[in-house]
This record gives structure tokens, C-alpha cells and sequence, in this order.
């Protein structure tokens, strides 16, 4: 009887011990942004500037067009991470929330199960941001579309930035933020104001929020517009390259190493990096649940993406230009960053 008891024992700490292992695993969680370059419809706005894209513009924007590109830019988000979908995926260029409806209804998406964060901007174009999620992972409990306003520019309209504070497996809060910064339209030094500015609204309202959390997940992601050594990243965000030692209360900007190494975005004269995903500081070490597996983000870049100019570089095959339909799926590449959460 003593064996049969201490068999039993013995069974019963296995089955206690796997249980424990189970409930300590660390289940994965990413985080995905990608400017699709000018995601239209065909119908006409008459409250925005979309007359580039309507079937009677320069370059025709048609149903068929419209359809191949909603095709293209589903590939690519299907295709970033084998066997499944990104947790969280951010957007920019978005012309209203029909073509995100579209866009997620296309046949290699629907399996990713994805629900919208969309609000029409006060944007001139007509462009926003978006953010997809997957409920079976992140649940929003709060989210605004914060309107900014540039005091030497009180006439300038431009995107929200999007925000969303969400759990994680009913778990871990997450601070999320998608941006679509300033366009060098007209001139880098001309716009670099208004860049700046945005750079020290959005690191006030991140400190913010580590005043009430210190030890807060947070996640910048976007079109920024400047590349990560620029000032309104390095001294307005303060968005630091990454550390074995982070310190509390700063911002990692996880572009920083692949800028460092040549590597890019989109391309003009040279590659540029201006989609970024930004981190607070628990996310280094996973002092608050969810920690990212490096400390680079990941440009996904494949050769169906890109188009070979004369001089032999490959770059990004965009859609179309002012001028010109080529077909392709977006001027930028998107960016992504893992995860894990854990106990």
C-alpha cells in the first residue's frame, strides 16, 4: 500500500510540475507597420483632396486597380510571419475605413481574424492611420485619435496619432501608438518643425503615462518621416538605440541598428528609414510581462516586392506615381518586431 501511495505521489508531482511549466510558458506576441502608399477607393471625397485617385484623374484609379492593390498589400501582410498573422498591425496611408475593410477581407487574410482602429483624420489628403489587432490576443480597453496642433502652423491639418491601450492574453497592458509623422513635402529643413513638435507632444504623453506606470509597456510604431538619428527622434522622442541596460523611464528606437547598418525603408537617393517601431524600456528586459526578442526590428523585404532601377539598386515597386501606373504594391517596406509574454 505505501508503494502503490508513493507511485501515486510521484504521479501526481509530474502532472503538477507540467501543469506549472504550462501555465510559465511564454507565448508569443508581434507588433507590424506598414505605409501602403496611398490606399484609395474610387469614389470621390468632396471634403478631401482624392482627385488623383477617381477613374477620371491623370493617372486612372479604377476598380481594377483598386483591386490589384488591396491583392498586393494583403500578400505582403500575410506573408511576414509564416503560419500566422502579426498580433498587432499598424498602417498608414489609408483613405477610410471601407478599403481597411477591404483590405482584411481579401482571401489570405481572412483567417487572421482581424478587427479595426480607424477614425477619419483632419488630414488635407484624406490619408490615416489604422490599427489592426487580434482579439484572440489583444483586447483594447481605451482608445482615443489625438489631433495635433502646430503653433507655427495653425492652419496645418495632418493625421491623428492613433492610441490604444490594450491587454495582452487577458494579462499584460500595452501602450500602442500609430503615427504617420509630417511629410518632407516641400523640403526636409521646411518641415523639420513640425516633426520636432511631434517628437515632444508624443514623448510628453509617453511620460505621462510612466508617471501613473513606471514600469510601462509602451510601443511607437510609424512613418515618422525622419530617419533615426534625426533630432525629432534622438532629442525630441528621445528615442535612444538600444541597450543591454536600459533605463527606466527612456525610449528605445529598435530602427537604430539596421540605419546604422545601411539598411532602409524606402529608397530616394539612398535608404532611408523612416518606419519605425520604438519601445519603453521594461520591453528590453521584460520587467512588466512582454519583452521583444531583439533589438532590432525586422524590414521585410522580399524580391516580388521590388522594382531594379537603372543603376541596379532594387528598391520598392510603388503603385504609381503623378505621372505613371506601375502596378506595385507600396513605396515603402513594412517593419516588424517579436515578443513574448510571460509570467
Amino acid at each position: 500500500m505505501k508503494k502503490i501511495f508513493l507511485g501515486a505521489v510521484a504521479v501526481f508531482s509530474v502532472v503538477v510540475l507540467a501543469t506549472s511549466c504550462q501555465s510559465k510558458q511564454e507565448k508569443p506576441v508581434s507588433a507590424a507597420f506598414y505605409n501602403v502608399e496611398n490606399l484609395f477607393d474610387t469614389i470621390d471625397n468632396p471634403l478631401t483632396r482624392d482627385n488623383d485617385f477617381l477613374p477620371t484623374s491623370k493617372v486612372a484609379w479604377n476598380t481594377e486597380r483598386y483591386n490589384r492593390k488591396l491583392k498586393h498589400i494583403a500578400k505582403v501582410m500575410s506573408s511576414m510571419e509564416p503560419g500566422s498573422y502579426p498580433t498587432l498591425f499598424g498602417l498608414a496611408e489609408v483613405e477610410n475605413r471601407t478599403v481597411v475593410e477591404d483590405l482584411i477581407h481579401q482571401k489570405s487574410m481572412v483567417k487572421a481574424g482581424y478587427k479595426i482602429l480607424h477614425k477619419d483624420s483632419p488630414d488635407e489628403r484624406g490619408i490615416d492611420v489604422a490599427l489592426l489587432y487580434r482579439p484572440d490576443i489583444f483586447r483594447p480597453v481605451e482608445t482615443q485619435f489625438i489631433a495635433l496642433h502646430f503653433p507655427s502652423e495653425p492652419n496645418d491639418r495632418t493625421r491623428d496619432i492613433l492610441y490604444s491601450k490594450g491587454v495582452v492574453y487577458g494579462k499584460d497592458t500595452l501602450h500602442v501608438f500609430v503615427n504617420h509623422w509630417v511629410s518632407r513635402y516641400g523640403g526636409q529643413d521646411a518641415t523639420d518643425t513640425l516633426r520636432r513638435y511631434t517628437g515632444y507632444f508624443l514623448k510628453n504623453i509617453c511620460d505621462s503615462i510612466m508617471q501613473v506606470e513606471p514600469k510601462a509597456n509602451i510601443i511607437i510604431m510609424g512613418d515618422l518621416n525622419d530617419d533615426p538619428t534625426n533630432y525629432s527622434l534622438v532629442k525630441s522622442l528621445g528615442a535612444l538605440q538600444p541597450t543591454p541596460s536600459p533605463v527606466d523611464g527612456a525610449l528605445y528606437n529598435l530602427a537604430a541598428i539596421p540605419f546604422s547598418q545601411g539598411k532602409g525603408s524606402l529608397y530616394y537617393k539612398s535608404w532611408d528609414l523612416f518606419d519605425q517601431i520604438i519601445v519603453s524600456a521594461p520591453m528590453l528586459d521584460g520587467q512588466n510581462g512582454i519583452q521583444v526578442n531583439s533589438e532590432s526590428e525586422t524590414i521585410f523585404k522580399k524580391d516580388w516586392m521590388l522594382f531594379k532601377r537603372r543603376d541596379g539598386v532594387m528598391v520598392p515597386n510603388r503603385t504609381e506615381s503623378s505621372r505613371s501606373y506601375f502596378g506595385g504594391y507600396s513605396d515603402h517596406l513594412p517593419v516588424m518586431i517579436g515578443m513574448e509574454a510571460h509570467d
